[in-house]
């Protein structure tokens, strides 16, 4: 049912079949599945290390954004004075490859963003608008806990913290989805109740508010 979500969202938008591919790669690494489990690992290997190594304290005095600098400053040092050195003794070049973007894959990260930003404005207005009560519980809970990891620590680690939720979440999700929706129902069922109580005292009081301020404006 989630696939096949996604893939209706994706050929709607007008990415087409590009889109729908992308999307199609993108769920099957977070959902380590169709071959992809490798991917999903290596990226999650990564990201834990890569934060171990330079917030965890493993290595001091360096971050990602400063090595990754000395490391292309470097790189981009020793490929110069290669072909400076080259030219003058006339050796051959730096087998330096021709990289260039392929526009096809451009369309269709740009067509996936776009699919991605209007199904979450989609749900802004169906929120805004009080179409959705389960969606809102599912925003509010999303972003109430999005506020509580802001508090409690700083936004390099709430980002690497973000890469593995997606990398776990939505595999254990998938996983044990039955499982999840049996609570999910119990839990808006009781979610409901509530607010169908406080709708009903909310009318009393509305109702009892607009009796005293009638009776108060019959008096002389």
């Amino acid at each position: 049912m989630m696939d096949a979500r996604i893939a209706t969202a994706g050929v709607g938008v007008g990415g087409g079949a590009g889109t729908c591919a992308a999307g199609g790669f993108v769920w099957d690494v977070l959902l380590w599945r169709r071959g992809r489990a490798d991917v999903s690992a290596c990226l999650l290997a990564a990201t834990v290390s890569s934060w171990l190594l330079f917030y965890g304290g493993l290595v001091r005095g360096y971050t990602l954004l400063s090595l990754a600098s000395s490391v292309l400053l470097l790189l981009l040092t020793v490929l110069f004075l290669w072909a400076k050195a080259a030219r003058l003794l006339n050796r051959p070049q730096p087998p330096v490859p021709e990289l260039r973007v392929p526009q096809q894959a451009v369309d269709d990260a740009a067509a996936l963003l776009r699919s991605a930003l209007d199904a979450a404005l989609d749900a802004f207005r169906d929120i805004a608008l009080g179409r959705d009560s389960l969606l809102f519980y599912r925003a509010f809970l999303c972003l109430w806990s999005v506020s509580i990891v802001g508090s409690l620590t700083d936004f390099p680690t709430a980002c690497y913290a973000s890469i593995v939720a997606a990398l776990t979440i939505p595999a254990l999700y998938h996983r044990h989805q039955e499982c999840i929706r049996t609570y999910m129902s119990f839990a808006y069922m009781n979610l409901r109740m509530y607010e169908m109580v406080y709708e009903r005292l909310s009318m009393k009081c509305f109702l009892r508010i607009r009796d005293w301020v009638m009776e108060l404006l019959k008096d002389p």
